[in-house]
């Protein structure tokens, strides 16, 4: 665990370093601000003290968000060889993949703990339900470890950062929208399979305010598998060299 943290914070020193991490936090904040408060569909428009709003936008902001953060994280090493020169160090290839999914975790919560003040300016001003609340931020996190998995696993299959973002953002479609779309094309198990797989009926029901083992489980399975996927590719390319 010491090993995975030193790595993560390497990573979060990498982001800060940069202008990477400012940027993506200050869009990701003007988004979920403008359409929380300002757009058509905002709280004030609907009428009723509740977060949807966000928690709606933050739904596909964080589809773009994320693979924009890991899409660097080990396709640039592979480029740089770097990676090599990171797995010669007393580390395992599950600690490096680790380490790296923890600093986007950390980075991610960051962004998502700033809009706190979302909530207390809507219990300032209506009665709020705040377990709904609390759910629908738990259900962001819970969906980003997802797309943070999946980003780091199309990041370990290139060395060009570009290609890595659009691999994750096409792994992650077929989580957002494609199995949605096919759980209604087919009937029985195949139907119930592709429905389990849509990521929308889980996180809603997360969101509203029911936890469910099976939605945890759900997220947590596609994370770990992801994060195995990741650390496979990344001991093949450690084997071919």
């Amino acid at each position: 665990m010491t090993k995975t943290w030193v790595i993560a914070v390497r990573e979060l020193k990498l982001f800060f370093d940069s202008l990477t991490a400012y940027i993506l936090i200050v869009v990701f904040l003007g988004l979920s601000g403008f359409f929380t408060w300002i757009s058509g569909s905002d709280i004030f428009f609907i009428g009723q003290a509740t977060m949807q709003p966000f928690f709606s936008v933050a739904y596909w902001t964080l589809f773009f968000f994320i693979p924009a953060l890991t899409m660097r994280m080990i396709a640039e090493e592979n480029k740089s060889g770097t990676i090599e020169l990171l797995l010669t160090k007393a580390v395992t290839d599950w600690e490096v993949v680790t380490g790296k999914f923890l600093a986007c975790f950390i980075l991610i919560a960051v962004a998502l703990a700033l809009t706190i003040p979302y909530y207390f300016t809507l219990a300032s001003i209506g009665n709020v339900d705040h377990g709904a609340i609390l759910c629908g931020y738990f259900g962001l996190l819970l969906m980003s470890t997802v797309y943070i998995s999946i980003g780091l696993f199309a990041s370990s299959l290139t060395s060009n950062q570009i290609v890595a973002f659009l691999l994750s953002l096409f792994i992650g479609v077929f989580f957002l929208i494609i199995f949605d779309v096919l759980s209604g094309d087919f009937t029985g198990i195949i139907g119930e399979l592709f429905s389990y797989l849509n990521m929308q009926t889980h996180f809603e029901s997360i969101s509203r305010g029911v936890i469910d083992t099976k939605d945890i489980i759900y997220f947590l399975s596609i994370s770990l598998f992801s994060l195995m996927l990741a650390e496979t590719m990344i001991s093949r390319r450690n084997i071919v060299d």
